[in-house]
């Protein structure tokens, strides 16, 4: 992958998070999501790639734009799997809470999982705990294993949990073993990769949510050096037959980092929308938005947070006008 596409998919969720956050708060999710999806389409028609959805907003019927099998980019360049997430919160946004973000993930063709559209056991960490923890082990093993990889004491320690009553026991476990949570409304991407830094307070995700995420997530936390493992929970027949048909022989399995995300080299992209631990949210001011991002490399490790100021009747859509 060339290293200038690392600012090209920056522009990309720019422009998304743009569009969305002028939604923010009036309780209207499926139009922030609409406005998202529609500016991120239009500019990935400027970049220089060949890039095939894998991970979007559904299938081709369900979706007019970023379906699963679309061609993104305007040709040329390398060919990329393409996983998008064009406002990962649309309930934050509808309700102007914390850490809604605009994101994109890519890797080389066939080297992201094409996850079905369902739930997915998940366990993230940051660098120092890789390694370290099971998705089968037991609550208190993990937080024990993280504890001793940050020197740390349990008590020390902050868990993040969707808050949703499938995770009563994890909750309840987590809390035995005398470590914090954070329960948060929505937003399991966010809270995954922020269990990578230091001053996001976060230090593990536990729980179920969204699979699609969960290997978004995955592209992140490997450019970070973290770690996501992830278990498909098809709750019937029909979500069990999409894993085989998806290419998931065995929807039980546990899916480690070589399993989400493979070969040496990915990119991960995200703008904040609103306001989070990591990212600032958009701002307005007259024909002024400024943005801030977040944009990654597995293969050189660098990780870059830019901050941009965009004069927006110079470009409509974030497009140049010719």
């Amino acid at each position: 992958m060339e290293r200038s596409l690392t600012m090209e998919l920056v522009r990309v969720t720019e422009a998304a998070a743009l569009a969305s956050a002028r939604w923010m708060g009036r309780g209207m999710k499926d139009e922030a999501d609409e406005a998202a999806t529609t500016a991120m389409r239009t500019v990935f028609d400027t970049v220089p790639m060949q890039g095939t959805v894998v991970i979007g907003e559904g299938e081709m019927d369900e979706a007019p734009m970023l379906y699963i099998g679309e061609d993104l980019g305007m040709g040329g360049g390398p060919e990329l799997d393409v996983a998008v997430d064009p406002l990962e919160g649309t309930n934050i946004v509808a309700k102007g809470t914390w850490n809604a973000l605009s994101v994109i993930a890519v890797a080389e063709k066939g080297n992201l999982l094409h996850a079905p559209d369902m739930y997915m056991d998940k366990i993230a960490v940051g660098p120092a705990a890789v390694g370290r923890v099971d998705i089968d082990a037991p609550v208190k093993d993990n937080l024990k294993a993280v504890a001793h990889a940050l020197n740390r004491d349990v008590t020390d320690l902050v868990a993040v949990i969707l808050d949703r009553d499938r995770h009563s026991k994890i909750v309840e476990d987590v809390r035995e073993a005398g470590a914090r949570i954070k329960l948060i409304s929505d937003g399991d991407v966010a809270a995954a990769i922020n269990t990578a830094f230091d001053d996001t307070g976060v230090d593990i995700l536990f729980g179920s949510g969204g699979a699609p995420e969960g290997v978004i997530a995955a592209v992140a936390l490997k450019c970070l050096g973290g770690e996501l493992q992830g278990r498909l929970l098809p709750q019937t027949q029909e979500e069990y037959d999409r894993c085989l048909r998806m290419g998931v022989t065995n929807p039980s399995q546990v899916l480690r980092m070589e399993d989400l995300v493979r070969g040496d080299d990915c990119i991960f992209a995200a703008t904040g929308v609103t306001d989070g631990e990591l990212l600032r949210g958009v701002r307005f001011k007259g024909s002024m938005g400024t943005t801030q991002s977040i944009v990654m490399r597995a293969k050189s490790g660098t990780v870059r947070f830019i901050n941009a100021d965009h004069r927006l009747e110079k470009k409509p859509n974030m497009v140049i006008k010719s």
